[in-house]
């Protein structure tokens, strides 16, 4: 076996292990370029023949297979815990006050810590809506329009 056709083996080899260690599709177009620059080199095509294949043949996959590869096989994040609430509103069941440390925000029947994102005071019975969670905490804006789901 030629040098070249090892060097191609191994990268073959080394681009399927780092595509099997990760989550993600990340070498598959690496792969399928080491394998033509292979049978390239079993041909008996130059090493800058072979290169050149290589990253060719990379390319071509990447640009054909990455959309495909996005859309149909990469998982999608689905929301869960505590992150759904983001975008809700909630009806102020304690005022909320940062100086004061104090405050409480009531949405689908659980009672939140919450914080003014502007540190302005809203008080008990205004209708806010979820910006962040930082630990067990949201920051909440007030809003006019009715509760809806936090009441």
């Amino acid at each position: 076996m030629e040098p070249e056709q090892i060097f191609w083996l191994v990268a073959l080899v080394v681009f399927g292990i780092a595509e099997a260690a990760t989550v993600s599709v990340v070498s598959l177009w690496f792969m399928g370029g080491a394998l033509a620059a292979l049978f390239a080199s079993v041909l008996g095509a130059s090493l800058g023949f072979q290169a050149a294949l290589f990253l060719l043949v990379s390319i071509v996959l990447l640009a054909c297979l990455r959309p495909f590869v996005k859309k149909y096989v990469a998982p999608h994040r689905t929301r869960t815990n505590a992150d759904r609430i983001l975008g809700e509103k909630g009806m102020v069941t304690q005022e909320i006050d940062n100086l004061k440390a104090t405050g409480a925000v009531k949405i689908d029947g659980v009672e939140w810590t919450a914080r003014s994102q502007n540190d302005q005071v809203i008080p008990r019975g205004q209708v806010v809506r979820i910006l962040k969670i930082e630990g067990v905490k949201i920051y909440v804006e007030p809003v006019t329009e009715p509760a809806g789901k936090g009441e």
